[in-house]
């Protein structure tokens, strides 16, 4: 068992997740176990894919049930992008999708602006340039940065997400990783 499990949903960005904990010297597996999920030292729950697809999968392994455990016992979660999401109680994607309800809020469909929104953008307060990818956002009041108005990281308890991509943020998306790690 390694002490970091990134979450097999039948989609999303385990293989470059992996890649950046390889390059922090972090060995890590994908899995879709609730067992794994429950006794990793850090979950992390991926990015892409579609919300609906996502959450039939962790339904149906019943690894939404091992992560909402993991979060009762305290235990460190990260989400990223899509596994942010995930985290919130409602999802507009695919025609409404109900989420793992970990965190207050619901996501939303961006209107505005540019979208999908792609490509390098500062987190407030942090100070720090992430790359993001997405057409959806985060209304929670967990939120705890930003990024040009929208939500760019939320935090309650031991779940942190985020809505840009570490694993694709260069040398700062690897500081934030490495953030991650030291605080499971």
């Amino acid at each position: 068992m390694s002490d970091v499990v990134v979450v097999d949903y039948g989609a999303g960005n385990t293989r470059s997740v992996r890649t950046s904990l390889a390059r922090l010297g972090v060995s890590s597996e994908v899995s879709s176990s609730p067992d794994d999920v429950r006794r990793a030292r850090l979950v992390i729950l991926p990015g892409v894919g579609s919300a609906r697809s996502a959450m039939d999968h962790l339904n149906e392994t019943g690894v939404d049930l091992a992560l909402n455990d993991r979060f009762l016992a305290g235990d460190a979660l990260l989400g990223i992008c899509l596994g942010m999401q995930l985290a919130l109680e409602t999802s507009e994607e695919d025609g409404g999708v109900q989420g793992l309800g970990i965190l207050k809020g619901a996501v939303t469909r961006m209107r505005e602006d540019r979208v999908p929104r792609l490509g390098w953008a500062v987190v407030d307060p942090w100070g720090e340039t992430y790359y993001f990818a997405h057409s959806f956002a985060a209304e929670s009041p967990d939120t705890v940065a930003t990024s040009d108005g929208v939500t760019a990281a939320v935090q309650h308890e031991s779940f942190l997400g985020v809505q840009f991509h570490p694993e694709k943020s260069g040398a700062a998306g690897l500081k934030f990783l490495e953030r991650c790690l030291s605080r499971a």
